[in-house]
């Protein structure tokens, strides 16, 4: 039952995703959406000795948008916020052996929503000021049509 343009990877972590849920008062909150093809994708961290202790989505979208979220919460477990926000969303695609690309959106929002719950930490621990914190705004990207 392997979709045309899905990576096994992809089929498993839609399939069987990992550290799906919430995290009841999270260290970390990030919430991004495209609102052309209506993915929204939230991620709750736990930080602990400025590492990823814990970390769980919650993703409103298509397979790919699942396996995106499922993947960016296995590459930023146990690792330094540091490092964390070095994961690209290239590397999220590279991880799930690449994704097609009126896809490749998708992997945008996990990258930026990872981003997103760690700059939400550093705002509460006052490592930077809120309006340092960017918006992620993902309307009119290339690419973004998001059927199954």
């Amino acid at each position: 039952m392997a979709q045309v343009g899905y990576s096994k990877k992809v089929m498993e972590h839609f399939m069987n995703p990992k550290n799906v849920g919430v995290i009841d008062s999270p260290d970390g909150y990030g919430k991004v959406g495209n609102p052309v093809c209506g993915d929204l994708m939230e991620i709750f961290i736990k930080v602990k000795e400025d590492k990823v202790e814990d970390i769980k989505f919650r993703t409103f979208g298509c397979g790919s948008a699942i396996a995106v979220s499922s993947m960016v919460t296995e590459m930023a477990m146990g690792k330094s916020l540091e490092e964390a926000m070095k994961i690209t969303r290239k590397d999220v695609a590279d991880e799930l052996d690449g994704l097609p690309p009126q896809k490749m959106h998708c992997s945008n929002l996990g990258a930026d929503a990872l981003h997103a719950a760690i700059e939400d930490y550093w705002v509460k621990i006052g490592k930077i000021k809120p309006e340092d914190v960017k918006p992620k705004s993902h309307e009119g990207e290339e690419g973004e049509s998001c059927g199954t």
